[in-house]
């Protein structure tokens, strides 16, 4: 398994396939930030840009921090870097909620990212629907399709929450590959309230997948994703990069407390492809 961020003293291990453990949340963001990195220099090198769609959450604000530090923002070309995000909620820019406001402030304009590319989802918009349209015309003007019409990213940014959702997929609402949307609203019925969300086929659509863990919080809905088999299925647990394309986990120690090696052979038994990490050809972190 190629380096992914731990030290030397606190070196992540592989406890499933494709699921990587470290010692803190901080490690995994540094992992994360490392993986970053990596796939912009690959992707740059073989397009000629890097499309990447960032999530919330405390795990990517650290992330967030760490590649806008000395030590990583020199080892990106930031001006062939196109952001994007899985999510966002119907807050304005400005607003402690923003997914956008959060990543903006923290990275954005701390490493340089031209304006131009900066895709920001405009889910504060009186009619979201309208502006679902508006961001699948963005996702259409800047991604190349896959073979089945779908966007496809060279790297996405997930979470998982506490009720087994990702981006603003959540348990309860209609999350199903059959649909042509690149793009959707859902009512979010514990919130009461309206997100805007890339639909399950374009993560599954995406190069890598990569979800951030960290918390003893999160530590039954881990172990109940990767090593159960829900009915209905968690969104998390729907999320299947096709065509040999990676799905990671980067998790801390508590969240992978309840998870049991020995019964590997149920990991992710929704799916197929769970990715290890490749080495990179460019730069080392």
């Amino acid at each position: 398994m190629a380096d992914t961020g731990g030290n030397r003293k606190g070196a992540p291990r592989e406890i499933l396939p494709g699921v990587h453990v470290y010692s803190n949340p901080t490690e995994v963001a540094r992992a994360a930030a490392r993986m970053f990195v990596d796939y912009a220099w690959q992707s740059i090198a073989r397009h000629g840009q890097f499309m990447v769609a960032l999530s919330g959450g405390n795990t990517p604000r650290m992330l967030f921090e760490i590649l806008a530090s000395a030590e990583f923002r020199g080892q990106v070309d930031w001006a062939k870097v196109h952001v994007f995000w899985s999510d966002e909620r119907a807050v304005p820019p400005e607003s402690a909620e923003s997914n956008f406001g959060m990543a903006r402030r923290e990275l954005l304009l701390r490493v340089g990212v031209p304006p131009a590319n900066v895709h920001r989802m405009e889910a504060e918009k009186p009619n979201i629907g309208r502006a679902a349209h508006e961001y699948e015309e963005v996702l259409r003007k800047y991604l190349e399709l896959d073979d089945r019409g779908f966007p496809k990213f060279h790297l996405i940014f997930l979470g998982l929450g506490a009720d087994g959702h990702t981006a603003s997929l959540f348990p309860g609402t209609r999350v199903t590959r059959q649909t042509s949307r690149w793009v959707s609203t859902p009512m979010v019925a514990k919130l009461n309230a309206r997100r805007m969300t890339l639909t399950l086929p374009v993560l599954d659509a995406a190069m890598r997948v990569v979800f951030l863990v960290a918390g003893r919080e999160k530590a039954e809905i881990l172990h109940a994703v990767l090593q159960t088999k829900a009915d209905p299925p968690y969104p998390a647990q729907l999320v299947q990069p096709r065509d040999n394309s990676l799905k990671i986990f980067l998790v801390d120690e508590a969240a992978a407390a309840l998870l049991d090696p020995a019964d590997g052979r149920k990991t992710l038994t929704h799916g197929k492809n769970v990715g290890t990490v490749r080495g990179k050809p460019g730069k080392s972190a």
